[in-house]
């Protein structure tokens, strides 16, 4: 109870022919399809213009830069209490 079975599918999908035709529903599947080509293809291009933009660094050499790490002096840490002053407030 409360599964569907082989037979069950069966006649959904002849409902559904039946409610939108073979023809229609070609149609709507063969949109799905190019929707799906051109989702791929709007993908490889994103990936295309990735490998283009880490080869233009490689070439000017972004990589081969040392990156600094050194801690910046000025910068306060924002969970730490401020350091204490020398005159009190009036």
């Amino acid at each position: 109870m409360g599964g569907f079975s082989l037979i069950h599918w069966l006649i959904l999908g002849v409902v559904i022919l039946l409610l939108f035709g073979g023809n229609r529903f070609s149609a709507m599947m063969s949109d799905v399809a190019k929707g799906l080509k051109s989702f791929k293809q709007g993908l490889s291009e994103d990936d295309d213009e990735q490998k283009k933009r880490f080869e233009e660094q490689r070439r000017l050499g972004a990589q081969d830069r040392p990156i600094d790490v050194t801690p910046n002096p000025r910068v306060q840490d924002p969970v730490a209490p401020p350091p204490p002053s020398d005159q009190q407030p009036r």
